[in-house]
Formats: structure tokens, C-alpha cells, sequence
């Protein structure tokens, strides 16, 4: 049974920030799906992580995003054509963005991640089983792979998917909590929202239509990507989004610091200068979190 706070639609009473999701980490400053990022993202103060898992071709969950390597590794092949020691073995630091600032920095396991977690108690994390590993190894494979990973997180851990046969598969592993991607918020989608009934609604706020209109009302909490503007922030929220997912956690965190004079409640903690204090990625055209760079082009 989900606690009664995450089915409310709207802004709680005397709640006037929105929860911050560290999307796949902090790849503002730091690679996607790595453990340093992570735990920098966690650092900064985030309660809530996301991040993306694909299966190696022996079956182990790993953090990656792409179904091809070479976005953030730099070299050729598919993820699901490696084993998980081969894996494990490959630098993931973004090359193109970072040059060799994170050459050490490898591909990281479910279980690592799991591992990390247990040092920060209070954090959660959203794990998206990325549709390409189910059409290629299956539904159960993947999902029975994913919950064994994560068991040692308990509730902490959190199934995201596109695909609902996916969260309906963890449910019968034992999640307590599930979350739907939506890939068009339009009627069908909806009903098949109202028929799911996961405790998260994922979109990625592009998607849904302008105006002040209430996002849909139902037994789940809104999670809206990829924001980094603490104003397009407050409008969401203000609409009926509880969770704001950002790939640059920190600087949205001291932005509606700013604007606001208090921080969201799921900030842990302060920010360490460390922290940001560290540069952020850019392409080779100067800008972060371009395509090219990380991926940002609508996909959760």
C-alpha cells in the first residue's frame, strides 16, 4: 500500500516546492549513471535518484542508458553483446564531453548502485528497465534480474518503465512501488494510466500541453523531466507535479534557494562547495547536456 502522501495530485498544504529527482545521477558535472555521480547527486542533497538499466548479455542489470556504447564510453558495440566483467571493465566517462577528466570511471552494476545506497539511508531511487533489454531477453528474465539486484533497498527501490507489462512483472516480484513512462499523455494513455495505477506518472514535461490546466488527477504522484529552470519548475509543480527531475540537481536546488528563501523537501542536506565546484560537462561545442553530450532529447 502506497503512504497516502504519494497519491495526492496536488500540493499538499504548506508544501511550496517540489521534490528534486537527480536524473541518471548529476551529468551536469559528473558522466550519467556513474557511481561518482550518484553520489555527488546525493551530496548535493538529493533524496531521489534516477537511473537506467540495461542487462549485459549474461544477464547482470547494469547503469546505462544507450543500448550502444559509444555515447559514453567512446568506443563501438552494443551493451547486450558484453558480459558483465567485460563491462565492468570499460571507462564511461563521457569522452567527448569531459576528455579524460573520468577515464577511470567505469560502467557500474544495479548491485553496486544497491550497494552505495546503504550508505545513505534515506535515499531512494527509481530504476527504469529500459525497453530494449525486455524485447531482448524477455520480461521475466529482466525484471527477476533487476528485483534481485535491488532487494537488499527494500522499498527504496522503485521499477520505472515504458512498458507496463514490466511494472506489472515487478509487482508480482514484490514491488511495493511502480512507476509508468508515459510516452504521450493523450486519452489512451490515460485510461491505461487509471487501469495501471502505479504510484508514479513519468513525462517529460515538453509532452503535455501548455496552460494552467491540472495535470491528471488520480493514485499517483507526477514526476516531470528534464528541468533545469527552478521558474518552469514552480509553474509544474503549481499544476500538480510533486517531483521536478533534473540533471543539474545542485544548481536547480540554489536557484530555487534563490527564488524562494527555503529548499525542497527532499533535500538532504546542503550543497558542498566540492560539489559544485566542479566543471561541468560540455560538448565539443561548449554547451552541457547537448545531444551528443548526454542525451536529452525527450527520452527518459
Amino acid at each position: 500500500m502506497t503512504a497516502p502522501d504519494q497519491h495526492q495530485n496536488r500540493k499538499p498544504a504548506g508544501c511550496h516546492l517540489p521534490r528534486l529527482v537527480a536524473h541518471r545521477g548529476y551529468p551536469y558535472r559528473y558522466p550519467e549513471n556513474t557511481l561518482p555521480g550518484i553520489t555527488a547527486a546525493l551530496a548535493a542533497g538529493a533524496s531521489h535518484i534516477e537511473v537506467d538499466v540495461q542487462l549485459s548479455t549474461d544477464g547482470v542489470p547494469m547503469l546505462f542508458h544507450d543500448v550502444s556504447l559509444a555515447r559514453t564510453t567512446g568506443r563501438a558495440g552494443n551493451i547486450m553483446d558484453l558480459d558483465c566483467a567485460t563491462l565492468s571493465r570499460i571507462p564511461a566517462g563521457e569522452p567527448r564531453r569531459f576528455g579524460r577528466r573520468f577515464a577511470h570511471v567505469t560502467i557500474p552494476t544495479l548491485a553496486a548502485l544497491a550497494e552505495l545506497l546503504g550508505t545513505w539511508p534515506a535515499a531512494e531511487v527509481f530504476v527504469e528497465i529500459k525497453t530494449e533489454s525486455l524485447a531482448r531477453f524477455g520480461t521475466q528474465a529482466v525484471v527477476t534480474a533487476v528485483m534481485a539486484a535491488v532487494e537488499p533497498l527494500g522499498m527504496r527501490a522503485i521499477p520505472i518503465s515504458y512498458a507496463a507489462e514490466a511494472l506489472q512483472a515487478a509487482r508480482r516480484r514484490g514491488a511495493r512501488r511502480v512507476g509508468w513512462v508515459l510516452s504521450r499523455p493523450d486519452a489512451a494513455h490515460r485510461r491505461q494510466a487509471e487501469a495501471l495505477r502505479p504510484d508514479y506518472l513519468f513525462c517529460n514535461h515538453t509532452r503535455l500541453k501548455p496552460g494552467p490546466e491540472a495535470l491528471w488527477s488520480g493514485p499517483w504522484a507526477w514526476v516531470l523531466y528534464e528541468i533545469a529552470d527552478a521558474r518552469l519548475a514552480l509553474d509544474w509543480h503549481a499544476r500538480g507535479a510533486r517531483y521536478i527531475e533534473t540533471m543539474a540537481v545542485g544548481e536547480l536546488l540554489r536557484q530555487l534557494a534563490s527564488m524562494t528563501g527555503s529548499v525542497p523537501e527532499s533535500m538532504l542536506g546542503s550543497i558542498p562547495g566540492s560539489i559544485l565546484g566542479s566543471t561541468p560537462g560540455t560538448t565539443s561545442g561548449g554547451s552541457p547536456l547537448q545531444r551528443g553530450g548526454t542525451r536529452n532529447d525527450g527520452d527518459e
